[in-house]
């Protein structure tokens, strides 16, 4: 109440801003996050101020720079994001992206020794690189000074490379572990223009204008939005309603982008279409797309990105329905699934459902033909996969193998699987227990069928981005009827709202159709139900129509 009182808000916006801030003076930093107040003097990092004048110098005396970056949506932004800024002074940057399945995750020798072969003097790796040992050792012998911009978990050990800035280096002092690599890329890029002009160089581009890209890798890689990855996200948001990116422009078209962007957007529309190209076609599509400004090549590979995308989840669900028959009979504390083939590109993907599913980390992996897998795991909020991924390779139990806290990617030869999850399980049993019972559904308060309307819905609106770590506000709708259920799509539940002399709403819950929860709505038709869920206009029928987003549901006592 205090804050809507002393500040001119609604009660509602009160209530939600309550336990999003610390007190009444960070109310105006969450309300409207200012890069000038939030944004770091790059040289705090370490080996910040070293890269940023070796990439100046090699841009005097005119060395062949390569950018080396990951096939995911943090990658290819950030490799699009120093690509612009080097065109911006007239280097044109050699590009690699890898093959997922050819190459792998991170730097590779035959890529390296290719990239000397063309001319390059510097590599700088984008979203890779901290624990690439052997393959920067081998960038030495070619003569290649190396250069890593990434945010994955670190060891005491460092590779050989001029400069690693890394704000999850062992040695860096913290504040900033929860960037994603775009964020580290552009504070970079803070810290090279600096350099470029204190060189006679003046690039001819806004970095302000390069948030877009930094708003997109930043929601993608499903990092927390507090602070300056709010920021990011928010003033992005703003930069990219401007349709100055030719290639966002085109994406946003073909994914069918009408209303206002939000998170929600780049991370389930967008993001998966950039994605897209690097699982089953081409890995550089995406980083293609987000440097060109030819309108009609933004628009062809906009086009071919969409189609990627639906042949992406055509395999997604086979894999994932083999994934759930074999979860069904885990009672372990990680979920571990396998088989022959299966496509590396979707692999990631189904791991996240397995938690959406079973409420604990998992892993999925793909078996080639020389009996050696491909992983991808994700894992739950207190859980950290990734330093338990890098430990289980120093056991020797992993051929490869590294992330951060929520997803990690190894590679393990098939003789080593029973003993790989018995080492996750016993190592991340204590904190799977404290993270389940910890766990909550938070919710902000209840409503009526007649309340969740448009106004609503703008004054949750007001208050994004939301995402991990800011949590878009959940609301319980009690004793909703349940005038009309059935599925629709792949296993969601579609429900409408209301009976007589009540408001309507539609209700939608994805994935839920095979689920308690799903079973419950499914057989609810004419009875009442305490929903709750996310309301926010329905994207299909547009103007003010509401939906409501269903997560969690539960009988009346008496029902």
């Amino acid at each position: 109440m205090a804050i809507s009182q002393r500040l001119g808000l609604s009660e509602l916006a009160g209530r939600l801003l309550a336990p999003r801030v610390e007190g009444l003076d960070f109310v105006d930093d969450y309300r409207e996050p200012k890069l000038r107040n939030l944004l770091p003097n790059p040289s705090f990092f370490l080996g910040m101020d070293e890269a940023a004048d070796r990439i100046a110098d090699a841009a005097v005396r005119g060395e062949r720079i390569a950018l080396f970056g990951d096939y995911d949506v943090d990658g290819a932004t950030s490799t699009a994001l120093l690509t612009r800024l080097l065109r911006s002074v007239g280097l044109e940057p050699l590009i690699h992206i890898p093959d997922r399945i050819a190459e792998g995750y991170g730097p590779n020798v035959p890529a390296l020794k290719s990239l000397a072969e063309q001319g390059a003097n510097i590599v700088v790796f984008l979203d890779c690189g901290t624990t690439a040992f052997d393959q920067l050792e081998a960038a030495q012998e070619y003569g290649l000074t190396c250069i890593i911009l990434d945010h994955h978990t670190a060891e005491a050990r460092l590779p050989a490379a001029l400069s690693v800035v890394n704000p999850n280096r062992l040695d860096q002092e913290a504040g900033f572990g929860q960037l994603a690599a775009v964020g580290v890329t552009f504070l970079f890029a803070v810290a090279l223009n600096r350099a470029l002009r204190a060189a006679g160089m003046v690039p001819a581009i806004n970095l302000m204008e390069l948030l877009d890209l930094v708003a997109l890798g930043t929601v993608c890689d499903v990092v927390p939005l507090t602070g300056l990855n709010r920021a990011f996200v928010q003033q992005g948001l703003k930069v990219m309603e401007k349709r100055a990116n030719s290639g966002l422009a085109a994406l946003s078209d073909v994914a069918g982008v009408k209303e206002r962007l939000s998170s929600y957007h780049l991370g389930f529309l967008l993001g998966p279409r950039i994605n897209a190209g690097g699982r089953l076609g081409d890995s550089s599509l995406g980083m293609r797309l987000l440097t060109s400004q030819d309108p009609g090549e933004c628009w062809q590979i906009s086009e071919h990105l969409n189609t990627l995308n639906a042949e992406r989840q055509a395999v997604e669900q086979s894999v994932l329905e083999a994934s759930l028959g074999q979860a069904e009979f885990q009672q372990s504390p990680v979920v571990l699934a396998d088989g022959d083939g299966w496509h590396p590109g979707v692999i990631g993907i189904v791991a996240s459902r397995l938690v959406e599913r079973t409420g604990r980390p998992a892993c999925v992996i793909g078996w080639d033909e020389n009996n050696i897998g491909k992983a991808s795991g994700r894992s739950i909020s207190g859980v950290s996969l990734g330093d338990a991924v890098i430990a289980a390779r120093n056991e020797g139990l992993l051929l490869t193998g590294g992330g951060h806290a929520m997803a990690a990617g190894f590679s393990v030869e098939r003789a080593k699987l029973a003993d790989l999850h018995a080492f996750l399980n016993d190592r991340l049993a204590a904190d799977i227990d404290a993270a389940k019972a910890a766990a909550s559904l938070t919710l902000e308060g209840a409503v009526s069928l007649d309340g969740a309307d448009a106004n609503l819905a703008d004054e949750v609106e007001r208050l994004g981005p939301y995402g991990p770590g800011n949590a878009e506000p959940r609301f319980v709708i009690p004793n909703a009827q349940l005038s009309f259920v059935d599925t629709v799509g792949q296993n969601h539940v579609r429900a409408r709202l209301g009976g007589i002399g009540q408001g309507k709403l539609k209700a939608i819950a994805f994935r839920a159709a095979e689920t308690p929860m799903g079973e419950a709505l499914l057989n609810g038709q004419g009875r009442t139900l305490h929903l709750a869920g996310r309301l926010r206009r329905d994207r299909w029928t547009g103007g003010n129509a509401m939906e409501l987003h269903i997560e969690d549901a539960a009988w009346p006592i008496d029902g």
